[in-house]
């Protein structure tokens, strides 16, 4: 097994993933920052990333550290959509052929998304943990190189970029609200501020529905859990069955957790919605919904959360804006 990723390893990811990446913008919100009683509160607009989200940062790093004869094969992966997008993008930009398995959970505009990336969509099972065996299976016969979702070096150290940025345009943050599924962006960006800064508050955002890290950390062991829907499916899915990396990394490095509930996603996007004009995904909006609830206590403190991404479905995501219109219009 490979050692667990370091600061090094980051700051080496970000130089090799320059050319297949923006840097994204750090964007304060004064209403946000009122509302919580922080001293300030900044919004990292991964949704404005190339492919619509953070996962490209770690494809990228993964793919491109390959030897010539692993890129041959051509590469595979299980995905609840966003890393997909990602390694189909990758590897397009590369000359590779991949591969992308998805359970019958991802909704078919992800898959043809996937597609239109020039990928190969492979469609079986009803949960994510089903994807991965069909991916093992798929890579067994075929000898595709793996490009796994989170629980790899190489994706923890892409994915840990993000935290460079922040600190380097932010070096006074306290609090980091981080969207938490499998922990590949939850592990990297925690090493990273920890390693920088031993004093920041780390906060691990889970949904309600489908909190599978939360429920391995109380087992000390992966945990299969239930994936019942959600208007954050990015954040469905297992750690995986044979997790080396992201969970022991999670418990380490990170201070708090916080399960969301679909309510609280939902505030999350409008807010994002009517006072920045931005349209996120649900998994991304966890950071902002948790703030909005008043569950975590940011006074005084400097705080940035991750907008993780903006693939959304156009009918959804106007179904949930006009639902919280009719919301605030009646209250």
């Amino acid at each position: 097994m490979t050692d667990q990723p370091t600061l090094h390893d980051v700051y080496r990811a970000h130089a090799r993933i320059k050319p297949l990446i923006v840097e994204t913008p750090l964007l304060a919100s004064a209403e946000l920052t009122d509302k919580t009683g922080a001293q300030s509160v900044h919004l990292k607009l991964e949704c404005l990333q190339n492919t619509g989200a953070f996962k490209v940062r770690g494809a990228a790093n993964k793919i491109l550290s390959l030897s010539n004869q692993e890129k041959q094969k051509g590469v595979i992966t299980f995905s609840t959509g966003n890393h997909g997008k990602a390694v189909a993008y990758v590897a397009e930009r590369t000359g590779i052929q991949a591969t992308v398995c998805l359970s019958e959970h991802v909704p078919a505009y992800r898959a043809q998304t996937i597609r239109r990336l020039g990928a190969t969509v492979a469609v079986k099972g009803r949960s994510q943990d089903e994807a991965e065996k069909h991916y093992q299976e798929l890579a067994r016969v075929h000898g595709f190189t793996p490009v796994v979702p989170f629980d790899d070096p190489s994706i923890i150290a892409g994915q840990g970029t993000l935290a460079l940025e922040i600190l380097r345009e932010l070096p006074a943050a306290q609090v980091l609200l981080i969207p938490l599924s499998g922990g590949g962006l939850l592990a990297g960006m925690a090493m990273v501020a920890k390693s920088i800064n031993p004093g920041i508050h780390i906060v691990g955002l889970s949904i309600e529905r489908s909190p599978a890290m939360v429920a391995s950390l109380k087992a000390s062991k992966p945990v299969q859990v239930e994936e019942k829907s959600s208007i954050a499916d990015s954040l469905l899915g297992g750690i995986g069955f044979d997790n080396h990396y992201t969970l022991p990394m999670v418990e380490r490095y990170v201070d708090e957790h916080l399960l969301i509930s679909e309510e609280e996603i939902k505030a999350g996007m409008f807010y994002l919605f009517d006072s920045h004009r931005t349209i996120v995904e649900g998994a991304a909006a966890v950071g902002v919904g948790a703030m909005l609830s008043g569950r975590i206590d940011l006074a005084g403190t400097r705080v940035v959360t991750v907008i993780t991404g903006g693939s959304v479905e156009s009918a959804a995501y106007l179904s949930i804006i006009n639902e919280q219109l009719k919301r605030t219009s009646h209250s």
